[in-house]
């Protein structure tokens, strides 16, 4: 018998803006929800859906486009196996004329029931609902990578972790739902932290995260409590604390995730040798970086990952933090070798991660007794990250003390002068 064409699961998709491959990616991340792992969908999988070529999905698959769709899978038009098939496919003409009396017959129902008092329906609230706000997220994630550490960047984080707990309270959802939204929301509260880190709030980002520790245990996401512990663990180290930061980093690091993806321990354990930097700590240092090294190298670049992972973490990240705790350790060269492999290797996007490094590599030069190198690298960064980030405008006015310290009344003096001048100006 010929298939017989799944038209209710093809309206939904039109009505709701997915084509097949957007709801393959989509259920897959349900799927990943559901089992811990990545489902194996594509396009042609949800064609074979609409198609009625598969007419009962597997059970694992039809509970994750259940939670993306908010609808059982009979309502999505398909038929549990031993149920008798529908009847042939109509024609055309019926087809049509029966889509035209489903729909008109649906409205007079949704209408009938919005006038009985009592008696509507609550919200369903599904995966599309998530995954609409962490394409906000996304957005968010890529202005940080350009500006960093701006209030504005905090509270477009904050509002939308807001909006993900009022979501809760929105209808009902699955259990997975609700632990997305709670995992949602605290990875946003986590981003707000992180830019208040970033521009030197830290009352604020304490504000933040405890906000976030408190969405990811209701949210049981070991990657998100991972982000926001290894967060608390940066945020110490800049405040001058490192064992504390060494402390909350190794919350982060204790995690079995870390023993489950190379890459998660990778990170831990480079933020490990940052923290044992400030301690000056130079054996602990090496070997930390030696060893965050070696896991990145075990790390398989095809498993699935966090979007906030994939974003900032990589090889020039990890030089970025080495070039942080050799410069803190007094080891120059070694600095200076690490942040000229990170500024090879930085993304593009990554403008405010190139700043920070400029900035740095500039530092180590002046510290070798370069000095005009080392003018004519700190006036490579760009004016609105010198005048409107906190953490560069600090590291540039500290370089500026140390070269009228190190070459005063020279003309590298006046040169720099004269260009932080033109900075003031632009601001």
């Amino acid at each position: 018998m010929d298939a017989i064409r799944n038209t209710v699961l093809e309206a939904w998709m039109t009505e709701h803006g997915y084509s097949s491959n957007s709801l393959a990616d989509a259920v897959n991340r349900a799927v990943e929800q559901l089992t811990g792992r990545v489902g194996g969908l594509d396009g042609s999988s949800v064609r074979a859906w609409k198609a009625g070529r598969v007419a009962w999905p597997k059970s694992a698959t039809r509970t994750a486009l259940e939670d993306v769709t908010g609808l059982p899978a009979v309502a999505l038009g398909f038929v549990p196996r031993g149920r008798p098939s529908p009847t042939p496919a109509p024609s055309q003409q019926e087809e049509h004329d029966m889509k035209r009396r489903t729909l008109v017959g649906g409205i007079a129902a949704a209408a009938a029931a919005a006038a009985a008092p009592g008696t509507a329906s609550p919200r369903r609230i599904g995966m599309s609902d998530v995954n609409r706000l962490n394409k906000r997220f996304a957005e968010i994630i890529a202005s940080d990578h350009r500006h960093g550490g701006q209030p504005g960047i905090e509270e477009r984080a904050a509002a939308l972790a807001d909006e993900a707990l009022n979501l809760q309270n929105a209808g009902s959802a699955t259990q997975r739902v609700r632990s997305s939204l709670y995992a949602s929301g605290a990875a946003f509260r986590s981003s707000a932290m992180w830019a208040a880190i970033d521009g030197r709030r830290y009352d604020v980002a304490k504000a933040h995260m405890r906000e976030a520790q408190s969405l990811a245990e209701m949210s049981g996401d070991q990657a998100i409590k991972f982000r926001i512990w290894s967060h608390a663990g940066t945020m110490y180290r800049h405040m001058g604390r490192p064992a504390d930061a060494c402390a909350a980093n190794d919350v982060a690091r204790n995690l079995h995730l870390t023993r489950r993806d190379p890459l998660f321990a990778s990170l831990g354990l480079a933020r490990q040798g940052a923290i044992h930097g400030t301690a000056q700590n130079r054996t602990d240092t090496r070997r930390a970086f030696e060893q965050a090294q070696d896991a990145m190298l075990r790390a398989d670049p095809a498993d699935h990952r966090p979007v906030w992972l994939l974003a900032f973490y990589d090889q020039a990240e990890l030089d970025s933090l080495a070039l942080s705790a050799y410069l803190s350790l007094g080891d120059y060269p070694t600095a200076e070798y690490h942040a000229h492999r990170c500024l090879a290797s930085l993304r593009p996007h990554m403008v405010r991660s190139r700043a920070i490094t400029t900035t740095r590599l500039a530092h180590a030069l002046l510290a070798q007794g370069a000095a005009e190198a080392a003018t004519a690298t700190a006036m490579k960064v760009p004016a609105d990250a010198a005048t409107r980030h906190a953490r560069v405008s600090r590291m540039l006015q500290e370089f500026g003390a140390a070269l009228r310290a190190t070459a005063p009344r020279s003309t590298t003096v006046q040169t720099w002068t004269e260009h932080t001048t033109t900075w003031r100006t632009a601001a």
